[in-house]
Order: structure tokens, then sequence, then C-alpha cells
């Protein structure tokens, strides 16, 4: 199997729990109690997304860029 790296944010949401998300792979969200949870959720995301992704002919990813913006 391939090794790929991906980025994922990171939050928490208003319940406390966190929330991992893969903005290259659109949809592929997960979340746990704990920031460790979650990024083992989201790494099992991701590789079932690609495995969808990959059988529906889909690009596996979509670009991204990551950009700071002054405000």
């Amino acid at each position: 199997m391939m090794h790929m790296n991906f980025t994922v944010t990171l939050d928490r949401d208003e319940d406390g729990v966190w929330v991992a998300e893969c903005p290259s792979i659109p949809g592929c969200v997960s979340q746990g109690e704990s920031r460790e949870e979650a990024l083992s959720n989201v790494r099992e995301a991701i590789t079932l997304c690609l495995e969808v992704r990959s059988e529906r002919g889909m690009p596996l990813t979509i670009e991204t860029k990551q950009v700071e913006v002054a405000v």
C-alpha cells in the first residue's frame, strides 16, 4: 500500500468534541472525544473515503492550498 500524507484541520465544536477534517478529500470528516481519538478516526475516514472515490472512478483528492489572509 502506498503511503500518503494529508493535511487535516482539528477544531473543537461547541460541545467540546474534537472535529478533524481533511480538506483535500471533500466530505472527509470525523470526530472524537480527544485529539488523539479524532486523529485516529480521521485516518480511518481518509482510507475509507479514498477507497470509495477510487471504486467510483472519482478523483482521489482535490487541489487545496493554505494561504494566510491579513485582516
